[in-house]
């Protein structure tokens, strides 16, 4: 593989600046160049892009600018000889601090307040809603990268952390570690369950009415997965008959989340715009990567995060 241009496709304006990404993948070597939805490509070609499309299969190279890559044809990207990497292993740091932060603003109940702010609401919870994380168990569905900084993170924070992988191996900083068909085990006893796994045959429609039984009634749902992987009508039906407590959703079935939709309207749930991941050195983070891949390509040796 020849790499001569490094096409970034305007979608990438979904997760940042271009001309921020533009920059960074300036220092590279190789020509970058800003491309449209009717740009050709060829076997010279690296993307990088947020999104695909068809006219992506003629590059040598496509390189998806965030971890998932469901949305990714990976047959068709294996039959048309063209490369595929993803960005997993960048949102160490990102995605496990919001999680944190949705489980902080559930306990010590800051997302109440600051609804209350607006209306200039000095109301106080009630004795008994205000708890804090140290001693409360959280269960972490997914235990890669971002599932592990989800991990270390609730464990500094005194929390009791179990966790599910499909291997069952031990992971640091997780007393237990399930394997997902011990799903309804693994989530009887936690306060919180935090869905960090990836979108697959296996894991879509994971979280349904009989998984958020199985939950406490005092328990909050975190999703920072992607939004099938929870069924949609069985989270709101747990939400409004009090089968669990509350829920913080990052990753939602349609996106934009529409106006109408009875989440905006529930004070127990968190609704952010698929926004976990984002921080102000995205760009430098992509960059990294496509740089290391291609020091990787002049070596001879594998790419680094390929999928296809």
């Amino acid at each position: 593989m020849d790499i001569a241009r490094i096409a970034v496709h305007e979608s990438v304006a979904k997760a940042c600046p271009l001309e921020a990404m533009v920059a960074a993948l300036q220092g590279l070597g190789v020509p970058v160049e800003v491309v449209g939805d009717d740009a050709t490509f060829d076997t010279s070609d690296c993307v990088v892009t947020f999104s695909p499309r068809e006219a992506f299969l003629d590059a040598a190279w496509v390189h998806g600018i965030r971890a998932g890559y469901d949305e990714f044809d990976v047959d068709a990207y294996e039959a048309a000889g063209t490369v595929l990497t993803n960005s997993t292993g960048i949102h160490g740091d990102t995605v496990p601090e919001t999680a944190v932060g949705y489980l902080t603003a559930f306990a010590r109940r800051l997302h109440v307040y600051r609804d209350r702010q607006g209306d200039n609401d000095w109301t106080q919870e009630p004795y008994d809603a205000p708890f804090t994380l140290t001693g409360e168990q959280v269960c972490v569905a997914g235990l890669g990268t971002i599932g592990q900084g989800i991990a270390d993170r609730a464990d500094a924070l005194g929390m009791e952390v179990v966790g599910v992988r499909r291997s069952g191996d031990p992971a640091e900083n997780v007393e237990r570690v399930y394997t997902p068909d011990e799903l309804d085990a693994a989530v009887a006893d936690a306060r919180f369950v935090v869905l960090c796994c990836p979108l697959t045959v296996e894991t879509e429609g994971m979280v349904d009415a009989a998984l958020l039984a199985q939950m406490r009634a005092d328990s909050y749902l975190v999703n920072v997965a992607r939004g099938p992987v929870v069924v949609e009508d069985a989270l709101l039906n747990a939400l409004d008959d009090g089968t669990i407590a509350g829920a913080a959703l990052d990753a939602h079935w349609e996106e934009p989340l529409p106006a109408n939709h009875p989440l905006w309207d529930h004070e127990s749930v968190i609704v952010t715009p698929h926004v976990a991941a984002f921080t102000n050195r995205y760009h430098e983070d992509i960059a990294a990567l496509v740089q290391e891949n291609i020091e990787r390509i002049d070596r001879g040796k594998s790419l680094r995060n390929r999928v296809a």
